[in-house]
């Protein structure tokens, strides 16, 4: 049963080469029993109904290809069905032209329709000219349909790769604000106005996180403050075993880094690193700008990188997929033990400088 309602109507673009292809078709024709001299009047009528006939039998195929889903069939099935098709619309058309001929535009003696042989050899030309416009009309339908998978392709990647980062910046924050309410805790029976204090730079650091996460990159300026308030979060419970440093570049400032990588960078080095070792220990954070246009960040902590195969931490491995999912392989983040310094943790991040914001943008602290 055809469904010939569904079909959704024709664009300009095909309206456009049908026309176009047709009346070609017909000054082709007309240019050429011109040169054989044939009656001028007569031969523009009869190859004016060719042209109009073979426009309306193409768009009625062009009806029942859409209406019963050829275009989803093989090439065999495909083939079979335009077989039979173009031969029967090559006969009816035939018939149609030969009437139209015959009963309305009457040409004078030797210009009407003369015999089978004449009939038969008009419907093969007509084939053929069914199968030149089949082939058309498949081969872009086919180019477009392809044009669109692309387009869809990339638009399902894209889809998925902002699925990824939302979930990857939803397990980071979850992490951090569990580190800092055991911190608290481990504060509010010993000392209450430390924790207090505690609590007022978590919540400031919250309110960044939370502010900062809905960007897929902030100013290294920006995520600089977090880092400082973090740090001096830590300093209330580490006192004197927290040493720290930052050298920053003042160009650097305004390049965009994914949102929380510095400051997970820091709370490792502190968890990992200081944090199990009665003395503590330093961190040195530098950030540098090169000639190349490329920010190179490291965070030097005292400690031991021991890490498990397989058993890396949530915090860095959602780092790095982060910086692969925004800048795929011109960033990486790299931990290892300093061969030069003993027990020295160092983090190096490198960065391609997409863009910067303005100087006064990236120190100016995010609205309350």
């Amino acid at each position: 049963m055809l469904s010939y309602a569904a079909v959704p109507p024709p664009s300009r673009l095909y309206w456009r080469c049908q026309l176009l292809g047709w009346s070609l078709y017909f000054v082709g024709c007309a240019v050429t029993f011109a040169f054989m001299g044939a009656r001028s009047r007569d031969m523009l009528l009869i190859n004016f109904t060719i042209a109009a006939t073979m426009l309306g039998i193409t768009h009625w195929l062009r009806y029942h290809i859409r209406g019963n889903g050829w275009a989803r069939l093989g090439p065999l099935p495909l083939l079979g069905r335009l077989l039979v098709a173009n031969a029967v619309l090559s006969v009816l058309s035939q018939v149609l032209i030969w009437a139209i001929i015959i009963l309305l535009i009457r040409p004078r003696a030797g210009g009407s329709p003369q015999g089978w042989p004449q009939f038969i050899g008009y419907a093969i030309n007509v084939n053929i000219l069914l199968w030149l416009w089949s082939g058309f009309y498949f081969g872009w339908h086919y180019l477009t349909s392809f044009r669109q998978a692309e387009v869809d392709k990339w638009k399902l990647a894209a889809a998925v790769q902002e699925a990824e980062m939302r979930t990857l910046k939803a397990q980071i924050n979850p992490h951090f604000m569990f580190n800092g309410l055991n911190n608290i805790r481990a504060l509010v029976m010993e000392n209450p106005a430390r924790a207090r204090d505690m609590i007022t730079h978590l919540s400031d650091l919250l309110r960044y996180s939370i502010q900062l996460n809905s960007a897929e990159q902030v100013p290294l300026g920006r995520e600089l403050e977090i880092v400082e308030h973090y740090l001096q979060l830590e300093a209330l419970q580490l006192e004197e075993r927290l040493h720290y440093s930052l050298d920053v570049d003042p160009a650097a400032l305004a390049v965009l880094i994914p949102p929380m990588t510095l400051q997970l960078l820091v709370e490792n080095a502190i968890k990992h690193g200081l944090a199990p070792r009665p003395a503590g220990g330093v961190i040195r954070l530098c950030a540098q700008l090169n000639d190349s246009n490329t920010l190179h960040v490291t965070v030097r902590n005292t400690g031991r990188y021991a890490p498990r195969p397989g058993h890396e931490g949530v915090g860095v491995r959602n780092a790095r997929e982060r910086l692969a999912l925004l800048f795929g392989p011109a960033a990486h983040l790299h931990l290892a033990n300093d061969p030069h310094t003993p027990d020295m943790v160092v983090a190096h991040l490198q960065l391609p400088v997409a863009a910067v914001v303005p100087a006064a943008a990236a120190l100016a602290p995010a609205a309350g």
